[in-house]
């Protein structure tokens, strides 16, 4: 059976970064971080470290081996939030030194781009109701962090 694993390259601070991540998410953990024992070609045996941590039910790989190509929008992770504390509190740490974004995007201090959602969110789009599914997207569209009651009272017209 083939496995599939999504895979980060930080340049720097792979550490603190997914000791952030594990300590945000329910259910996370830092499987493993090693040394590479060999050469690479970003620097010498034990510069480069590799590490397996899963954040709830995804597995995730991560190197650290010196600037490559820096994260981009073409990759992100999407936190589908229950609440509203759990949105805000995702919100504000991850994105501590790094940057909001529309939409509820944001990028993280090492430049992962993420997707701080709610569920709420995907059922109001996905109802019985067209109107009210159009007046939730254009809500969501004008918000940097969601914000559940305001997508509730566009809902309800």
């Amino acid at each position: 059976m083939t496995t599939v694993t999504q895979h980060l390259w930080f340049e720097k601070g792979m550490r603190d970064a997914l000791a952030t991540y594990v300590a945000l998410i329910p259910g996370s953990g830092i499987d493993w971080i090693t040394p590479i024992p060999g050469d690479t070609p970003s620097g010498p045996a034990g510069s480069v470290q590799i590490a397996a941590f899963h954040l709830g039910d995804q597995r995730y790989m991560a190197i650290e081996a010196g600037p490559l190509d820096s994260f981009n929008h073409s990759f992100s992770i999407l936190a589908s939030c229950d609440d509203q504390a759990q949105i805000d509190h995702l919100w504000e740490k991850l994105g501590e030194g790094g940057s909001y974004e529309p939409c509820g995007w944001l990028r993280d201090r090492w430049g992962l781009s993420w997707q701080i959602s709610a569920r709420r969110l995907g059922e109001l789009m996905m109802g019985p109701d067209p109107a009210a599914a159009k007046r939730v997207t254009e809500a969501m569209l004008k918000m940097g962090k969601i914000e559940i009651a305001a997508l509730e009272r566009a809902a309800a017209g």
